[in-house]
């Protein structure tokens, strides 16, 4: 694998640290070919997502960058990756939820002008955002893996982003309509696994460095938000780091993997 720099967080949002161990073969698989290096690590507070998707970005916790809900979901205000890497000269890219494109880009979120952008200017410069407005009960997954994998993939080829962020919901909806502990919770995480394990192999050919994480865990009653371990637990994945394996347990309460991934 070449290494120039570049960097892919993929945030599968809602997937406990267990599940990944249990359901994500071929990350697992990479842990034990020595390829990556897993680690465990515990969400901040609150165990929400809106929250700890600034504190991947900013190393800053709820109570210090001020976003502790989703409900009062703004603006960053706080120094984030994506602009650091575009007052560096660096191209940024996502394929997100659209709390990212709120969060880092405009603030209310317009689908007409804010769904799909291409914009040197701004601090994602290439993203491609969903949302879960217009979706059934019964259809709950937002977008296919399938297409969230291709999106970021078809970034890649274009635009040769220095940091991509990939975010995906799928878990998270899975995991409040049927429960952290349901079938249907863990066939998801295996399928997340599944279009990862068709994407990865390209990445890393193309130089990235390879983290994967989530932001929170998931209680058997489809909750999260709260204190307990099984909401905190988090998965790390690091594909490319210098000491691949299974590490010790080491908890790191800023949740920030960019921060850490040189630990």
């Amino acid at each position: 694998m070449k290494s120039n720099g570049k960097v892919i967080l993929v945030i599968i949002d809602g997937l406990k640290f267990q599940t990944a161990v249990d359901q994500c073969g071929y990350l697992e698989a990479l842990v034990e070919s020595k390829k990556a290096r897993r680690m465990k690590m515990i969400a901040v507070l609150p165990t929400l997502s809106a929250p700890i998707y600034e504190t991947l970005h900013t190393g800053l916790e709820p109570v210090d960058h001020g976003i502790t809900s989703n409900d009062n979901l703004r603006k960053s205000n706080s120094e984030n990756i994506f602009s650091i890497a575009k007052e560096n000269g660096l191209r940024t890219a996502a394929a997100a939820h659209s709390y990212f494109s709120t969060l880092y880009n405009a603030d209310p979120y317009i689908p007409i002008t804010d769904q799909e952008v291409n914009d040197a200017n701004k601090p994602i410069q290439y993203g491609r955002f969903y949302s879960e407005k217009g979706y059934s009960s019964f259809n709950i997954s937002l977008i296919s893996e399938h297409d969230l994998m291709n999106q970021a993939s078809m970034m890649i080829d274009r635009y040769k982003p220095h940091y991509l962020m990939i975010h995906s919901c799928s878990c998270d909806s899975i995991g409040h309509k049927f429960g952290g502990s349901s079938q249907e919770y863990s066939k998801q995480a295996w399928m997340v696994n599944d279009q990862l394990a068709q994407h990865i192999p390209f990445w890393m050919e193309e130089g990235y460095r390879v983290l994967i994480t989530s932001d929170h865990g998931f209680t058997d009653s489809g909750n999260h938000g709260g204190s307990s371990n099984i909401e905190r637990w988090t998965p790390y994945y690091d594909i490319g780091h210098p000491r691949p394996g299974v590490a010790k347990e080491k908890f790191l309460n800023s949740q920030s993997p960019l921060a850490s991934c040189h630990c």
